[in-house]
């Protein structure tokens, strides 16, 4: 990645973070976990720029705008509100079960081929 592309990216996050800082205090507790869980659970996009977070400010800014309280906008199984925004992503895990499935199918291949 070239220094700019870089620089463009802290910016970015920066302003992302300071969007956080400004939402009410429980949804802020919220964001931070849901934030962990993904980079645990890890969908591909998040490498890939910070589209997704920066929906979820959005959608809990949104929230907070009409006095809503952080669980009446994700339901009190955050988790759960989680996996519903990646159902349709592409995980690591995803990844990691493709690449050990492609190496065993190849080794396979080599065995069934020297008979």
């Amino acid at each position: 990645m070239r220094i700019q592309a870089l620089i463009e990216a802290k910016k970015e996050w920066r302003a992302h973070i300071a969007r956080v800082k400004a939402l009410p205090k429980d949804y802020q507790i919220v964001y931070k976990e849901i934030q962990k869980y993904l980079f645990k659970v890890g969908p591909v996009e998040l490498a890939h720029g910070i589209g997704l977070l920066s929906g979820i400010v959005d959608l809990f800014e949104e929230g907070a705008s009409l006095g809503k309280g952080v669980l009446e906008v994700t339901g009190s199984d955050v988790a759960a509100f989680c996996d519903d925004l990646i159902k349709n992503s592409k995980t690591y895990a995803d990844s990691c079960q493709e690449s050990v499935n492609q190496e065993i199918s190849k080794a396979m291949k080599k065995i069934t081929d020297k008979k």
